[in-house]
């Protein structure tokens, strides 16, 4: 890799790193509707972040602008598929948003929106709501070890070998993993909210919507698209493994459905071909986000949905 692509790659990341949310893997298949009742048809209110309002997948709708929600992210197409009015379905999801920005306004770049749970009613029939990514940080921690990656090969050791993580270090120590203790503080939050989301619409079926899988089980592929060493790319992914359990873990207990879009979504991660991926690398070749879904990759969580949900094929 040239030194021009590693100064490109680099700012390009770090350019984009705020649009970039956490991703992760169940420890089972899709969730279903804990009721185990008919398929709900709305109203339909659809909650999250980022990879769920698909930024930059063409084209840009709602306000604010600085959310930047697609007409084609994985709610809009779960709508569809259901037959909803538009009176129906709202999405408000916005990139950037933590589990606290569902009850308390959101600050973007370009205006602000307001508390997510905000959409909410007694009327509400059919909720989803996918976040936590960013609760934990995972943009800067992916930040880091890419920046830790192009460090370690200009460096002059030579390609990577075998384990080699020169970053996983900076967050575990021993028995201790900072970013372990950040999933846990993030599932007590969900906790709460999903607590909340049951008082405002207390008539609707609530589905945490899990991450789909970025990047490979075994680290394997990432070095040269993303300046990822096998040892760290492999620390991402377990750290994404260990979100999407506690994100199905909290939404059991709170009574709610849980779909995984981690195992529809194995061999598509942005180490994955173009033609196959569902998630871009930090140079997308499909207009999406660095690190984030293209369309195929919103078509296949809203399959994912749809599926968990019960709507026929």
């Amino acid at each position: 890799m040239t030194n021009h692509l590693r100064t490109v790659l680099i700012g390009v990341f770090l350019a984009c790193a705020t649009l970039v949310a956490a991703v992760g893997i169940s420890r089972h298949t899709s969730g279903t509707d804990p009721a185990g009742v008919a398929t709900p048809r709305g109203p339909y209110v659809a909650l999250g972040d980022s990879y769920t309002a698909g930024p930059r997948i063409p084209d840009r709708t709602g306000s604010p602008a600085g959310c930047d929600r697609s007409d084609h992210d994985y709610p809009a197409l779960v709508a569809e598929r259901l037959g909803l009015r538009a009176a129906d379905f709202r999405d408000v999801s916005c990139s950037g948003a933590t589990v606290a920005d569902l009850t308390t306004p959101q600050s973007t770049d370009d205006g602000t929106n307001p508390a997510q749970l905000s959409a909410l009613s007694a009327g509400t029939r059919l909720v989803t709501l996918g976040i936590g990514g960013n609760d934990i940080g995972f943009a800067s921690l992916v930040t880091t070890c890419v920046k830790a990656g192009v460090f370690y090969d200009m460096t002059g050791r030579g390609k990577y070998t075998g384990d080699d993580a020169p970053c996983r270090g900076k967050y575990v120590s021993g028995d201790t993993d900072d970013v372990q203790r950040k999933i846990d503080t993030a599932g007590e939050r969900l906790s709460e909210a999903l607590a909340e989301v049951k008082r405002r619409a207390p008539k609707a079926h609530v589905y945490v919507v899990g991450y789909p899988a970025i990047l490979p089980a075994h680290g394997s592929g990432c070095a040269d698209d993303l300046t990822l060493a096998p040892g760290d790319a492999t620390y991402l992914h377990d750290k994404e493994q260990q979100l999407n359990a506690v994100l199905r873990e909290r939404a059991q207990d709170a009574g709610a459905g849980y779909v995984d879009t981690y195992k529809p979504s194995v061999g598509r991660d942005a180490c994955s071909g173009r033609d196959t991926r569902w998630i871009e690398p930090l140079l997308p070749g499909l207009p999406a986000a660095p690190m984030h879904p293209n369309e195929r990759g919103a078509r296949g969580m809203a399959d994912a949905v749809l599926r968990a949900v019960g709507a026929p094929r």
